[in-house]
């Protein structure tokens, strides 16, 4: 069923710049050496501002090569893109490994066990596995260790049933010392497997960080997440270049007077501390802001209020006592505007990325570009 635009914006909604996703889009390939390619990676629903529209809009900018979490994620970029190239950066199940090398997407394999069932699912579907190979490096999360990782690949090139097309790592970012560490260890591996006569047609290593860190260590090819979506690196000198894409705004829906001393809701620790005019806006901890007692704030009549009282599931409470402007119905934004992504994941103690990912799905995504409605996706969708 489709919304209008005044029914999106009727709560809680989250506004998505597409024009700022673009351009943040655009800078990231303006980093790139000209052999390396852009993988822009939409997991958790591309960082929560809508796969399907995100991945859709940069097709349009001639983005060919997506990247993903698990194998749902990729059969819902594949229905809106049946012709993208979508990799899947972690496990896909053994009851989805079938499906998943029937549709073409590619698969990452990280342990010799893992090599085994997909050679099975690639004979069983009768279609060769393409496949990207991970390498542990040292930030210990997944992936085959250097040492195991030319006899893996080479079994599964012997099986016939499988194409090896990448081959990767994911840096630590811990120290530079260690991050170059971890580059040897997948060049090595690379060498390795060339030393047997096998050629990885891609190699990759660096994320949004990387990219900016280590421009002479591209390889063949970047994942982009953060900066697509405005979180750009920590100390970056140019955060023009990864702006905000995505705005949450709710509505207040009650007014109220609370005297001094009175504590808000569910909480019993925070009295205020003088009469006091309260908004109770139309958004909780279920549509993503962070349940947290009297942290933080929100911007109102472009002013800011602080939150007062314990975020609830649906609702929240903050202090407009010095903004007599604000009246029922009004506008409030909870993060963009003057809130920007580093403030607002240091009050709630959130990373920055999981800022944006954790908008609930109830939350309609409004899409805008030059500033005109261009696309509304229904709240629960």
């Amino acid at each position: 069923m489709q919304i209008s635009y005044e029914e999106a914006i009727s709560r809680c909604w989250a506004e998505v710049d597409l024009s700022r996703l673009v351009q943040n889009y655009h800078n990231a390939l303006s980093h790139l050496h000209s052999g390396a390619q852009l993988i822009c990676v939409l997991k958790a629903d591309a960082y929560g501002l809508g796969a399907k529209a995100v991945a859709q809009r940069l097709w349009q900018e001639g983005q060919r090569l997506f990247a993903v979490a698990s194998y749902n994620e990729a059969a819902q970029l594949r229905r809106a893109l049946p012709d993208a190239e979508v990799l899947i950066l972690g496990l896909c199940g053994q009851a989805q490994l079938k499906k998943a090398i029937e549709s073409g997407l590619l698969l990452t394999v990280f342990t010799a066990a893992y090599a085994q069932s997909v050679i099975a699912a690639a004979k069983e579907a009768g279609r060769p596995a393409r496949v990207h190979v991970k390498i542990e490096t040292g930030l210990n999360r997944i992936g085959l260790l250097p040492q195991d990782a030319p006899d893996v690949v080479q079994a599964m090139q012997a099986s016939g049933v499988v194409r090896i097309e990448g081959l990767f790592t994911h840096l630590a970012l811990r120290d530079t010392a260690s991050d170059r560490a971890q580059l040897d260890r997948l060049t090595g591996v690379r060498d390795a497997l060339a030393a047997r006569g096998i050629r990885i047609p891609m190699v990759h290593a660096l994320d949004s960080i990387g990219m900016v860190r280590y421009p002479d260590d591209q390889m063949d090819a970047v994942r982009t997440g953060a900066w697509l979506y405005g979180v750009y690196p920590r100390g970056y000198a140019h955060p023009e270049e990864s702006r905000l894409a995505m705005t949450v705004k709710t509505r207040i829906a009650q007014l109220h007077c609370v005297k001094a001393g009175e504590c808000l809701g569910y909480d019993e620790t925070h009295p205020v501390a003088r009469d006091s005019v309260v908004a109770t806006l139309s958004a909780g901890y279920i549509d993503g802001y962070p349940r947290q007692n009297s942290r933080g704030e929100v911007e109102v009549c472009g002013r800011r209020a602080p939150v007062v009282g314990l975020v609830c599931m649906d609702q929240m409470m903050v202090d407009v006592t010095d903004i007599p402007g604000a009246r029922e119905g009004d506008e409030v934004v909870l993060l963009g505007g003057s809130i920007g992504v580093d403030e607002y994941a240091e009050w709630a103690g959130l990373n920055r990325n999981e800022s944006l990912a954790r908008t609930g799905k109830r939350v309609p995504r409004v899409y805008l570009e030059n500033g005109q409605v261009v696309g509304v996706t229904e709240a629960m969708e």
